[in-house]
């Protein structure tokens, strides 16, 4: 089994705490979704935010969502003049039989636009 990196990012309406973590809720959801993952396949996450974001942290979405014992952190996205408002990131390092190309990055809504490449 591998461990691969699997990335995501929303952006969101508005900085108000229960569209953030609905939001976010989304995003892991659809990550989970789209890769066939179990929350036991999950080794940690790691999240992101705008600095226009200070109603939640992230990480209580996924705690929500039932990742109890998963090492989670947060962090502030570098404040670069021109960059998407509003939006949360995602890292996640998982244990899966996937190969690297078989991953499915998810971007949601206005954050599709930061890796057109890769997104789904």
């Amino acid at each position: 089994m591998a461990v691969r990196a699997v990335r995501g990012a929303v952006q969101i309406d508005e900085d108000e705490a229960g569209h953030l973590l609905a939001s976010v809720e989304e995003l892991l959801a659809e990550m989970i979704r789209a890769n066939g993952f179990d929350l036991e396949d999950f080794i940690s996450v790691l999240f992101t935010s705008t600095p226009d974001l200070v109603s939640e942290f992230p990480a209580v979405a996924a705690r929500r969502l039932g990742m109890v014992d998963i090492p989670l952190m947060c962090a502030q996205e570098l404040a670069i003049a021109g960059s998407l408002p509003r939006v949360v990131r995602v890292m996640a390092h998982i244990e899966t039989p996937l190969a690297r190309e078989e991953i499915k990055h998810v971007y949601l809504r206005g954050a599709v636009v930061l890796r057109k490449d890769i997104a789904q």
